[in-house]
């Protein structure tokens, strides 16, 4: 195994071994084998895949490349693990196999060519449903035994594969045939020919797939629907009659649920207002039972044979924790416990769409005014919430307050809320981080000579559009993996992307100039004051780099202080190096050029 070249975690600031400390999904286990699991991890400094035997304790590195793997799945039976090949990160290539106690990688299945993955969900007996996205299209498949494929489904426009019934006579497929990227229809095809069993929509509300029951000879579907009161509540339907059963669970925010592996319950996970809370929902009887989970958020969880679950949860000042309700499941991975960090605080503050929740964390020394860090997410439908980041405690250990703003178009605060940004993307969410920007301003908790706005993805195109538009209230800009302009990144994207983009815009480009127009940076660039420093990726296929390196150039002509630092890699950093090495590259370009405390 390759090592990372970082020096002893006792030598290295705590910032520094927050980062280092190693990361990992939550294990996935194998359907007819469960003590066969599969995860990504960073314990050799490089996201990689692991399979773990945990009847033998035994941990096996499956792939070794300088780019990272980052999507990974168990074959039903164990006998395998599937794994996706990219070029540096681009995240269009090929699902490959390999055997699951070591062996020769071979394409997973027979089809040509390289394809954006689009949905993978394993089967019984050597079937796979594999969606595969391309320049033309999507197409659904039903992967046989020995790799060979039936095509279920084609269409222009984006599709995904999301289950296969236990009796592998079903599919099931989330699809935007309507053109609307934010609400997915659902649709149950036979595997046998691929023709529709049932179609299915939210009506008024939002509809998601979730998967078949895992108990054989039950073919019942789980859904989640989200209403027009905001409340995302769970389906059961009877594919082949349609008869549903709506299940009421009453909880506020978002949910996700999955079947126990009895059929007989759902486990679900409630995020509402930053936080998570776990409960088990008894389909008999319809009682909803809370569950003990650690105070924080529930980062992934996946229900075991017997009635366990394992979670994978974290806070604010709690990294990562990986571990069950009924047993400890005792990953054979070392990792040293970092450091932990400062709890967060919840700001609520007016704004002009309602009531805006952000997210606090402070310096321990010092009372304020601090200078401070806005850290906008990306998505734009994603939310930030009490869990556990690194660059958030090293802001703060360097002095900085950081501040997060779950602007309109973060989820979790309903549906309205999250779609409120269609009307004027990129300037609705900027109106909600001014306002808490005076918020802090007023209240003593940031300097307002010497703001940051930072964020990566959707949070970095946020970052470079409020300095053009709001050049009087940041000092310095932080922008990683951004949008520059908009219709230039739509054009080159890959095809889900352009897809989002003509949901959230209206159309693309050619039909609407004037909307990818008013939400570019590039259109303000010329009113941009505040240095800046921009990373992105070489291989991006979401925020393409050309179009960054355009925005700088233009920087550059104006003779406004910047950075511009091309990674090699896609829209993720993989490598634990390169993100310790970005992150001293901020940090000093914010030394530099951020104005010193007032005397």
């Amino acid at each position: 195994m390759t090592t990372s070249s970082a020096p002893r975690a006792e030598a290295l600031p705590l910032w520094e071994q927050r980062f280092r400390a190693p990361r990992h999904t939550l294990p996935a286990w194998a359907k007819s084998a469960p003590e066969r699991c599969v995860f990504v991890s960073d314990l050799d400094g490089i996201a990689q895949v692991y399979c773990w035997d945990r009847a033998a304790g035994t941990l096996r590195r499956v792939t070794d490349r300088p780019a990272g793997t980052q999507q990974c799945a168990i074959e039903a039976s164990g006998e395998a693990v599937w794994w996706f090949d990219d070029a540096k990160g681009d995240e269009y290539g090929q699902w490959m196999r390999q055997p699951f106690t070591g062996g020769p990688d071979v394409p997973a299945v027979s089809l040509p060519g390289s394809y954006w993955p689009s949905g993978l969900a394993v089967g019984l007996d050597g079937h796979a449903l594999l969606g595969c996205s391309t320049e033309d299209g999507t197409a659904v498949h039903l992967a046989l035994p020995g790799g060979t494929t039936r095509l279920l489904y084609r269409h222009e426009e984006p599709a995904y594969a999301v289950d296969l019934s236990r009796s592998l006579d079903l599919a099931v497929i989330a699809h935007s045939e309507r053109g609307d990227m934010w609400d997915l229809g659902v649709r149950i095809l036979a595997t046998a020919d691929g023709t529709t069993v049932l179609d299915l929509d939210g009506g008024e509300g939002l509809l998601e797939a979730v998967g078949f029951s895992p108990v054989p000879g039950d073919d019942r579907l789980l859904l989640q629907q989200q209403r027009d009161d905001d409340h995302w509540d769970a389906v059961l339907v009877e594919p082949r009659t349609g008869e549903r059963t709506e299940l009421r669970l009453g909880l506020p925010g978002d949910v996700s649920v999955q079947w126990y592996q009895d059929a007989r319950s759902l486990l679900v996970v409630h995020d509402h207002e930053a936080r998570s809370a776990l409960y088990r929902y008894d389909l008999a009887d319809g009682r909803l039972e809370a569950l003990p989970a650690p105070f924080g958020v529930i980062d992934h969880a996946r229900t075991r044979p017997g009635g366990d679950a394992w979670l994978l949860s974290s806070s604010s000042a709690r990294p990562p924790e990986f571990h069950g309700l009924l047993a400890e499941p005792g990953l054979p991975v070392s990792r040293p416990s970092p450091p932990v960090a400062a709890e967060v605080r919840d700001l609520w503050v007016d704004g002009p769409g309602g009531r805006i929740h952000a997210l606090l964390n402070t310096p321990a020394a010092g009372t304020g005014p601090h200078p401070a860090v806005f850290l906008l997410h990306g998505g734009p439908d994603e939310q930030d919430q009490d869990s556990f980041d690194p660059v958030i405690a090293a802001w703060n250990d360097h002095g900085f307050a950081v501040v997060r703003v779950n602007y309109r178009g973060s989820t979790g605060y309903g549906r309205r809320w999250t779609e409120a940004l269609r009307c004027r993307v990129g300037l609705t969410e900027l109106e909600d981080v001014a306002a808490v920007r005076r918020w802090t301003v007023d209240h003593g908790v940031a300097d307002p000579r010497r703001l940051i706005v930072s964020g990566w993805s959707w949070g970095g195109y946020l970052t470079l559009l409020a300095l053009g538009t709001q050049p009087d209230d940041w000092a310095l800009g932080l922008a990683g993996a951004p949008v520059a302009d908009c219709a230039a990144a739509h054009r080159t994207a890959m095809e889900d992307i352009k897809a989002l983009d003509r949901s959230l815009f209206g159309g693309s480009p050619d039909e609407v100039p004037e909307r990818y127009r008013d939400a570019s940076p590039l259109t303000y660039v010329d009113a941009v004051r505040a240095p800046v420093f921009i990373s992105a990726g070489a291989h991006d296929a979401r925020c393409p780099v050309e179009q960054t390196r355009d925005y700088a150039d233009r920087l550059a002509g104006r003779g406004i202080p910047h950075g511009l630092h091309i990674y090699e890699a896609g829209h993720s950093l993989t490598d634990v190096d390169e993100r310790v090495a970005l992150f001293r590259r901020q940090l000093e370009f914010a030394k530099t050029h951020l104005p010193p405390a007032a005397p």
